[in-house]
C-alpha cells in the first residue's frame, strides 16, 4: 500500500508541476463555422459532392513522409523550469530538440486518417526528445487525435483543427509522463493547427463561356460534411454570377 501511494503521490505532483511550467494544453480556436451535417430534405440547388476516401488521404501521407520526410513539430522555445542553470539549459537545448516527429508507423500504431460513425480521427505514431531538468528525454509513443472541420466564408477556406484526445507513451518514467504528455499535445497544438484543407483556389470555380464573351464564377456559400461508407463527403454549394467581357481575366 506505501508504495501504491507513493506512485500516486508521485502521479499527482508530476501533473501538477508539468501544469504549473507548461501550462494547461488548450486547442486553438479555428476561423468560420463548424461543419454540419447535409440537410435532412436534400441539397440545395448549385451542389456539388466531393468525396474523399481513407486511402487517398493514406496515398496523401504516404507522399508526405516518403518524398518530403517526416513532419517535425519543434517547440524550441520551451522554458527550464526555475531554479535550472541557464548555461546547462543552453548546452543540453542544443543537442535536445524539444521536437515531436510523427512516423508512419510506432508502437504497433499506423499514422492514418480513419472513418468510423460521424468523426474523422487520426492516430499518429512520434518520437521526439524533451529537456527536463537538463536532461535531454527521448520519449516514442502515439496519439489519438481528432480532426474537426470548419468553413470561413469570407476567407473561403475550409480548415481542419487537431484535437488530441490522448497520448500514448513508451518506457518514460511516471513523473516525467505528466511533462511529456502535456509537450506533446502543446506541440501538436501549436504548430499544426490551424490547418488549411481547402483554398479558395482548391474551391472557387472560373467558368469561361466563350459564346457568350463572359465567364461564370463561382463563389461557396456553404459546406457540409457527413462520413459514410468509409468516407468522407463534402457538400459544396455554390453561388453562381455571370461577367460579361471578362473571358481573359483570372
Amino acid at each position: 500500500m506505501r508504495y501504491i501511494l507513493i506512485l500516486v503521490l508521485g502521479l499527482v505532483i508530476g501533473a501538477a508541476a508539468a501544469i504549473f511550467f507548461l501550462g494547461v494544453p488548450r486547442a486553438k480556436a479555428i476561423p468560420g463555422a463548424r461543419l454540419q451535417a447535409p440537410p435532412a430534405g436534400g441539397d440545395p440547388p448549385g451542389t456539388v459532392v466531393v468525396s474523399l476516401s481513407d486511402s487517398f488521404f493514406d496515398e496523401l501521407l504516404g507522399t508526405v513522409f516518403r518524398d518530403l520526410g517526416p513532419p517535425t513539430f519543434n517547440l524550441s522555445g520551451t522554458a527550464a523550469p526555475p531554479g535550472s542553470s541557464n548555461i546547462r539549459h543552453a548546452v543540453f537545448q542544443a543537442a535536445c530538440t524539444n521536437s515531436v516527429t510523427l512516423a508512419p508507423e510506432g508502437s504497433n500504431v499506423k499514422t492514418h486518417v480513419q472513418f468510423a460513425g460521424s468523426n474523422v480521427s487520426a492516430p499518429l505514431a512520434f518520437s521526439g526528445s524533451y529537456n527536463l531538468l537538463g536532461n535531454c528525454m527521448q520519449f516514442k509513443g502515439w496519439a489519438q487525435t481528432s480532426v474537426q472541420l470548419s468553413f470561413d466564408q469570407p476567407s473561403q477556406t475550409l480548415y481542419g483543427r487537431v484535437n488530441v484526445e490522448g497520448v500514448n507513451l513508451e518506457g518514460v518514467a511516471p513523473f516525467a509522463n505528466n511533462f511529456v504528455t502535456v509537450f506533446v499535445r502543446t506541440a501538436i497544438d501549436s504548430r499544426v493547427n490551424p490547418l488549411q484543407i481547402l483554398r479558395p483556389q482548391q474551391l472557387q470555380l472560373l467558368i469561361p463561356v466563350q459564346a457568350s464573351n463572359g465567364t461564370v464564377k463561382a463563389h461557396v456559400k456553404d459546406v457540409r460534411s457527413e462520413v459514410q461508407d468509409g468516407s468522407l463527403r463534402l457538400h459544396i454549394t455554390y453561388d453562381f454570377t455571370g461577367a460579361k467581357g471578362e473571358i481573359n481575366k483570372g
